[in-house]
């Protein structure tokens, strides 16, 4: 998949957004997403299972967000920038929430590699925000 492509493919003007920040943005948004996917699936796995619940939840509720926000972000057509702002923001949100839960379960390679997907799309998201107006 090329984002940076799709966007330049766009038969309008984009306006005033930032498209390298709008093309990471949605790029980490959709590594999140299957990363916190995989995620939720390997702590399944895990023999403790019960003490993942938690974690298992905000997997999957912050894969389902940043795939929302990726498909948001990748429409222009009618663009509505309450909407968008409100969408990114969410997903920021739940990419600190998601991270700040895989973070405290270190001892499981796929929490920390999770975490660090959260951090990296959180930051996407919030550097997105801070172009859009």
């Amino acid at each position: 998949m090329n984002v940076a492509e799709m966007l330049s493919a766009y038969p309008r003007d984009l306006g005033d957004i930032d498209q390298a920040k709008l093309t990471r943005c949605v790029e980490e948004c959709l590594r999140c997403a299957q990363t916190c996917t995989a995620c939720a699936d390997a702590c399944l796995s895990e023999d403790m299972v019960a003490e993942m619940v938690k974690c298992i939840r905000t997997d999957l509720d912050c894969a389902d967000i940043c795939e929302t926000t990726a498909r948001v972000l990748s429409r222009h057509t009618g663009y509505d920038a309450n909407l968008t702002r409100a969408i990114v923001e969410a997903c920021a949100q739940a990419c600190k929430s998601c991270a700040d839960e895989c973070e405290k379960h270190t001892k499981h390679s796929h929490c920390v590699v999770c975490a660090q997907a959260c951090r990296d799309c959180e930051r996407a998201c919030r550097e997105l925000l801070a172009t859009l107006g």
